[in-house]
């Protein structure tokens, strides 16, 4: 059994029906499981105000729940809209106001609260994903349902997963990259093994746990598989059927790839790279000894099939029919970002800079403007910005990024200007100062957007054509007595 991502209904074809397709913290799913509960979400969503094109909220966090909503969604047609508990309540409102949906599914307690219902000018979503916006309000980006489908295929015809792979799922829903794990499951009729966050902490119960479930594809941000590293389980010895690992929201560093291959010589590891406009990713190249030995930094590979690649002024281009239909109610930002291809397809500027080598193999560079990735967290520093200017006292706000030498971001530093009286040098707030400025800040901002410190300074420092310097800001960071 599994489900069509063409018709998206399921299919008997494949596994058989009590075939693991769901394994969660607090229960797991067989695939006949998984239909006749899809089935019956989809029901009660339709009694409340769900209908093709009228998205739905689904708020929870790796519960067994979720994924039933996610794929009851899609049977009723209505674009779903993921929504992690690690998110604030202010947060959860608006995207629910943005997007105006039919109603919020709790996945804890399996409940409907309802909301205003509008249909969606654009027809045939499968999700909305809302990401970092640098208005301070999150954008919401529209993925279609042919999209989805261009996923599965792409999975299945080029990652060599095998049959019915069993994913290990570590993002939340929330954040595009586990749309991956979802959708391959899904396609392949394997299984997806889903972790929430105090699993994963409990490290000594955590990989015997993947193990039992044999897992067979990783799928995370380097960061996540690099912290790994020194759990002595992350082994072939404890996961002998790890055969792939699946990287995407961050560079991956030669450096974490060398280390992998040393220790799960037999892995395969593949390095993707796309933004959450272009349905998760858009390049792939397995990253081999031979790769490693010619290429450092790593290549990002080659456009995925039916899609293509353009490097236009450094800027990376994406086209074809994965590329999103638009952020929700931004036609100020499509108009910007997205285009029109000479063969009439979507196309996306990325804001990411990027190199084409003979061959069409792809390098990304870094971006054009202060978007940076945190743990493969999309962010907008313009967004803190706006939250650091909202705290009490303060006259002006900017956020910093602490990176390793490999230039990965590991840590936000916020500074203010204009708070807790005259400043004459810089200084570290502590988390009660301006009222409590940490608490504050997690009421408008997710936990990974918080920054660890807060700065006050004299004022602010601007470059040459009167931004915040954000260089020269790391520079009064470093400066500060410890």
């Amino acid at each position: 059994m599994r489900f069509d991502l063409k018709s998206f209904q399921f299919v008997d074809t494949g596994v058989a029906p009590d075939a693991l397709a769901v394994a969660a913290a607090d229960r797991s799913l067989t695939w006949a499981q998984l239909r006749a509960e899809a089935a019956a979400w989809a029901d009660e969503a339709r009694k409340n105000g769900a209908a093709p094109d009228v998205p739905v909220a689904i708020y929870g966090h790796k519960e067994a729940s979720f994924f039933v909503a996610m794929v009851g969604a899609l049977l009723v047609g209505a674009p779903f809209v993921p929504v992690d508990t690690i998110y604030p309540a202010e947060r959860l409102r608006r995207i629910v106001e943005i997007v105006r949906a039919a109603a919020v599914y709790d996945a804890a307690s399996g409940t409907f609260t309802a909301g205003d219902g509008a249909e969606l000018a654009e027809r045939g979503l499968a999700y909305v994903m809302f990401t970092s916006g640098s208005t301070g309000d999150p954008k919401g980006v529209q993925i279609g349902r042919e999209s989805v489908g261009l996923l599965g295929d792409w999975m299945l015809g080029s990652f060599g997963l095998g049959d019915a792979p069993v994913f290990m799922n570590q993002a939340p829903f929330s954040f595009d990259l586990s749309m991956y794990e979802v959708f391959a499951t899904l396609a392949s009729g394997g299984a997806c093994v889903l972790n929430a966050r105090e699993q994963i902490a409990a490290a000594g119960a955590w990989m015997p746990r993947l193990a039992e479930h044999g897992v067979t594809v990783w799928v995370s941000t380097p960061s996540f598989a690099h912290q790994q590293l020194a759990n002595r389980d992350f082994s072939p010895a404890t996961l002998p059927l790890l055969r792939t690992f699946l990287f995407c929201g961050e560079p991956l560093p030669s450096a974490l790839a060398k280390k992998l291959r040393q220790r799960f010589p037999g892995a395969v590891i593949l390095n993707t790279y796309g933004p959450t406009e272009a349905t998760v990713a858009t390049t792939w190249i397995e990253v081999t000894d031979a790769v490693l030995a010619a290429h450092d930094p790593l290549p990002v590979g080659h456009a995925k099939p039916d899609s293509v690649l353009i490097v236009d002024e450094g800027e990376i281009c994406i086209v074809g029919d994965h590329v999103m239909r638009g952020y929700l109610n931004r036609p100020d930002l499509n108009e910007a970002k997205l285009y029109t291809y000479a063969d009439g397809r979507r196309a996306f500027r990325t804001g990411d800079l990027g190199q084409m080598e003979a061959g069409g193999l792809l390098f990304c560079r870094g971006r054009m403007d202060d978007q940076i990735k945190l743990n493969g967290y999309r962010i907008e520093l313009a967004e803190i910005d706006e939250a650091l200017h909202g705290l009490p006292g303060v006259e002006g706000g900017a956020c910093a990024v602490l990176r390793r030498p490999d230039g990965t971001a590991v840590r936000l530093i916020g500074f203010v200007a204009g708070a807790d009286g005259e400043v004459e040098e810089a200084r570290f707030l502590a988390p009660d100062a301006l009222a409590g400025w940490k608490e504050r800040l997690a009421q408008r901002l997710p936990p990974y957007m918080v920054p660890s410190e807060l700065v006050a300074c004299p004022a602010l420092p601007m470059s040459n054509n009167h931004k915040i310097d954000r260089k020269k800001l790391v520079e009064i960071y470093a400066g500060i007595p410890a």
